[in-house]
């Protein structure tokens, strides 16, 4: 997490945006979600608290409070939860994680936004138990950093580098972020159900299709 390029303005909290950035970042800075008890802002406080206030020690802190103290819990109803629910409950899926983290982040200064797409995971091609969200549609979040850009944090599997990352999607919110539905059309009885599998390879992985 420490070794991409931070410009100087970029190294603590908050964020020093010029005003060029500022007029690009603006929908990415404002905080979407209500906050009505006012917890997620106080969340928001405890990553800076005692003046620790480095970017990247207050990006690392935020990544282990999900990874210690969050249960991801997949559930098959639509939608996402508030950021206020996910951390109530500590509890939540890839989608509910990243938007908990995305407006956390909005009320510390830094410019979020939501991404929904594919996760690699090479232990998958091996037949091995992967990382949560792998084999599916997965969801996390990008940070506007001076110097690095937009860079990937994923609060569900704590992958903060690399490129096994793949967006498909990315938006404000999750609401402008929402997978493809459809109808089914005819008697309840014939419908025999959907199972949908996803696979995702390095190039150098995909089978030949002349090979057979």
């Amino acid at each position: 997490m420490d070794s991409f390029p931070l410009e100087q303005r970029a190294e603590e909290v908050p964020v020093q945006y010029t005003p060029d950035e500022w007029t690009d970042l603006v929908l990415y800075l404002r905080p979407h979600a209500e906050d009505p008890d006012s917890s997620v802002a106080t969340w928001a406080k405890s990553f800076v608290a005692n003046n620790q206030d480095k970017t990247t020690d207050v990006l690392r802190r935020m990544l282990d409070a999900f990874r210690d103290d969050f249960s991801y819990n997949a559930r098959d109803a639509e939608g996402t939860q508030s950021p206020g629910e996910t951390l109530r409950t500590k509890s939540g899926t890839c989608r509910d994680y990243a938007w908990l983290m995305i407006e956390t982040l909005r009320r510390l200064g830094f410019a979020s936004r939501f991404v929904s797409g594919y996760l690699y995971d090479a232990a998958l091609d091996g037949g091995a138990v992967g990382m949560v969200g792998s084999g599916a549609t997965h969801a996390w979040l990008q940070v506007f950093l001076p110097g690095a850009g937009w860079m990937n944090y994923d609060p569900t599997n704590r992958i903060s580098a690399g490129y096994d990352l793949i967006p498909v999607a990315i938006a404000r919110h999750p609401g402008e972020a929402v997978p493809l539905a459809g109808s089914w059309f005819g008697k309840v009885q014939d419908f025999l159900g959907m199972t949908v599998n996803i696979s995702v390879h390095k190039i150098d992985d995909v089978p030949d299709p002349s090979e057979g």
